[in-house]
């Protein structure tokens, strides 16, 4: 009887052994949006990052002196979402024409990053990563070129 069970079992996997489960495994990951928590969280992330972080942050506090901070956590928050695979869609201005005139510069462009990281410590680091990763790319159209004038040489390749 029981080599009657075995022969049933192995024709029913075709002969196979198998391990885990047989449904298809779903392999595709929830957008960004969903596993760093959805609107709310997002929300609660650039309030964090506006009214604690910059507000506090010597280093960047001033260029938000005359910044209508209701207005700039709404659209943060759109671009954020957007970003993240969210329903939201940015209809903001375009970021060069926001930063035109402001003349900020690379470490100014790190200290926003940093303090966004610091308001993205309650999620995991994946999703931090990834975050930071597709805001990142904004840096051209936020940080004001160089003067060519006011720059040393010209090095091309690694140093």
């Amino acid at each position: 009887m029981k080599l009657v069970v075995l022969m049933l079992l192995l024709g029913a996997c075709g002969g196979r052994a198998t391990t885990g489960p047989t449904a298809p495994v779903n392999l595709q990951r929830k957008p960004l949006y969903d596993r760093i928590g959805g609107m709310d969280a997002i929300d609660g992330i650039v309030k964090d990052f506006v009214e604690v972080r910059i507000a506090r942050d010597d280093r960047i506090r001033d260029r938000f002196t005359n910044v209508d901070l209701r207005h700039f956590k709404a659209m943060l928050a759109d671009q954020i979402c957007e970003a993240a695979g969210g329903p939201c869609k940015y209809e903001g201005k375009q970021m060069r024409e926001v930063h035109a005139g402001m003349a900020l510069g690379d470490a100014e462009f790190r200290v926003f990053l940093d303090d966004l990281r610091q308001a993205l410590g309650a999620l995991p680091a994946r999703e931090q990563d990834e975050l930071i990763e597709l805001l990142a790319p904004l840096k051209e159209q936020i940080v004001a070129p160089e003067d060519p004038s006011k720059s040393g040489p010209l090095h091309l390749g690694p140093q």
